[in-house]
């Protein structure tokens, strides 16, 4: 069985990113490889630990990990559709140049060349209703985060001028340090990694070719959507620096609990209660389904309590199908209170003429249970 990562990494499943660094920098700088030459056991969980802050250290990776568990990145991850990977070629230096480049003055940023940077991922929490998971929507919604600065196009320079090459890594964006045991390429700490600099910003976005503004966006929830489903739109989240490409923003949806129904899967629940009588002599009730209309249940004579009724095709739809399931109406049968003196009497009157044929599962009980335990 593979180990938990938070467990491996020894934080809780709450740890932010700070947390996850320090843990991910102690157990690294005491399992390195450098520092236990030979020893099979510290190179195996100087992977673990490299494994397991790669993948937590990702919100995405992260999410999926904490939904899915490890088969989130198994066979091409959650059946196909866009499962998350483990860390490719270099993922271990990229890793270590995210945590002890750090410590050296700059950290590892996803940047593309002439010093882009891809904006961040961004996540926006939205709660809707069973109803309007049931008929799907289209929700307005307005996100603050950072665009493009229209005055210098993203470059972060003012108009009229360039981004000139860093005169430290003559514009590679890294250099290299000696830190004891390592010697590590690093985030060049003049330019912070994008082989540029300003010496002329612009005068809006101060160097960083893009502004704060809130956007609404237009979201398209379809009809079936689950509680904790997450919805991707590219190319939405914050913009890059000085022109990079924009990040994405996600859309995690939650489903408010419903008065009357209890959601499983494509199924429906509900829960309804009907007097002693109606469940002795039988009747029929009316209930309220989600697609606007009112289904009728007939309930037969000598009804018990738990009792339950499937209205086919009066449950959820399932996303991106036309199938839809099925709505289960469970019998409650509730107990008369606050008796009239009349109605005591008509009740000890009806008991006294009971037998054994209109309560057989009772009589049945303490006739088995007098048997079990010899009780005379």
């Amino acid at each position: 069985m593979k180990r938990d990562l938070y467990e491996t990494l020894g934080v809780g499943k709450t740890a932010d990113e700070k947390e996850l660094k320090g843990a991910f920098r102690k157990l690294a700088m005491k399992y390195h490889p450098d520092k236990n030459p030979g020893d099979a056991e510290a190179e195996k969980n100087f992977k673990d630990i490299s494994h397991a802050y790669e993948t937590l250290k990702d919100p995405q990776k992260r999410a999926a990990y904490d939904r899915y568990g490890h088969a989130a990145f198994e066979n091409g991850g959650m059946g196909g559709g866009g499962g998350f990977g483990g860390a490719g070629a270099g993922g271990f230096s990229d890793i270590f140049e995210d945590i002890f480049g750090e410590m050296m003055g700059g950290g590892r940023q996803r940047r593309s060349s002439g010093g882009r940077e891809r904006g961040a991922d961004l996540r926006y929490n939205m709660e809707i209703s069973l109803e309007e998971a049931y008929s799907g929507k289209t929700a307005q919604i307005r996100v603050p985060t950072s665009i493009t600065c229209d005055v210098c196009s993203g470059s972060g320079a003012k108009p009229g001028t360039k981004p000139q090459t860093c005169g430290t890594c003559q514009g590679s964006g890294r250099v290299r340090a000696a830190q004891g045991f390592f010697s590590i390429e690093r985030t060049c700490p003049t330019c912070h990694g994008r082989g540029q600099t300003i010496t002329d910003p612009c005068g809006k976005c101060h160097g960083q070719g893009r502004v704060t503004e809130e956007r609404s966006l237009s979201v398209n929830i379809p009809a079936g959507i689950e509680d904790g489903t997450r919805i991707r739109l590219s190319g939405e989240g914050e913009a890059g620096l000085r022109g990079g490409p924009a990040g994405d923003l996600y859309i995690f949806l939650s489903v408010k609990p419903h008065e009357f129904y209890q959601r499983d899967g494509a199924d429906l629940y509900c829960s309804v209660p009907i007097s002693m009588t109606t469940a002795a002599l039988g009747g029929k009730f009316d209930v309220a389904t989600l697609d606007g209309t009112k289904s009728r249940v007939s309930v037969p004579e000598g009804t018990q309590a738990g009792k339950q009724f499937r209205l086919k095709g009066k449950g959820m739809p399932v996303l991106r199908s036309s199938q839809v399931g099925d709505l289960y109406i469970q019998i409650q049968i509730e107990t008369p209170q606050k008796l009239t003196k009349r109605q005591r009497e008509l009740l000890r009157e009806f008991e006294e003429l009971s037998s054994k044929d209109n309560n057989p599962e009772s009589a049945g009980f303490f006739s088995r249970m007098k048997d079990f335990f010899d009780i005379e």
